[in-house]
């Protein structure tokens, strides 16, 4: 069952896209709900989604597909055609590890589980299931996965708690790389890669926390940062 802002929202959606052709854009979605910000926007489409009324294409920007209608709305069972419609645009400029999505044709990585942009958390362990990225994020040979970042220790290079990073695998990093460093074969976190001799530096981008130096022998580098992906 909708709340009546999700069916507000629904119903407003499909209107405007049999009427124009195009669906509004989140500011209009927005006034039109009387809503104070686009957060309660993308909340209301989560919900959507989650019930199955919508479905977010996520290598097109903001692109929504209408899978059924409630009854109230004029649907019923095998009597409503989905439809693709594209969305407005991000209107933040995208963070600098960001890549845009584009066209590209999808490549499916394993989520490895979450990586600590922050204090170090528990090693990569198995992964959860897969995620869909663009072909040409994958820089180089080797195998990539793809992690949940938590925390906030990266977001001087704009990434955020929540992003998903996209990693190649390596064991070799050059100065100032992003990586992934396994410490002390227990911890696992994102940070840029300093080497000073036989020591290691795990470097934040974010000056609320310091930065580590640990006997090289104490740090694996598990992969280097090539992509990075934000849902909005």
């Amino acid at each position: 069952m909708l709340t009546k802002k999700q069916l507000d929202l629904l119903e407003f959606i499909h209107k405007r896209v049999q009427r124009d052709g195009v669906p509004p854009s989140f500011d209009e979605m927005k006034d039109a709900l009387d809503l104070r910000s686009k957060s309660g926007i993308h909340r209301l489409i989560t919900a959507l989604e989650e019930r199955g009324f919508i479905r977010r294409l996520a290598h097109r920007a903001r692109a929504l597909e209408i899978v059924k209608l409630p009854e109230s709305l004029g649907g019923k069972a095998g009597g409503f055609e989905p439809r693709v419609i594209e969305g407005d645009k991000p209107e933040a400029t995208p963070p600098a590890n960001a890549l845009p999505v584009g066209h590209a044709a999808l490549a499916e990585l394993p989520l490895m589980g979450r990586i600590a942009a922050g204090v170090p958390i528990e090693a990569i362990a198995h992964a959860s299931h897969n995620v869909a990225v663009p072909g040409d994020m994958l820089s180089g040979k080797g195998n990539h996965y793809a992690l949940e970042v938590k925390g906030d220790s990266m977001i001087g290079v704009g990434i955020n708690d929540g992003d998903i990073v996209v990693i190649r695998e390596t064991e070799v990093a050059d100065n100032g790389d992003i990586v992934v460093a396994l410490v002390e074969d227990q911890e696992a976190t994102l940070k840029k890669f300093y080497r000073n001799g036989n020591a290691i530096a795990l470097e934040a981008a974010n000056p609320a926390y310091e930065t580590r130096v640990l006997p090289e022998d104490k740090v694996r580098v598990q992969g280097r940062l090539v992509g990075l992906i934000r849902t909005y």
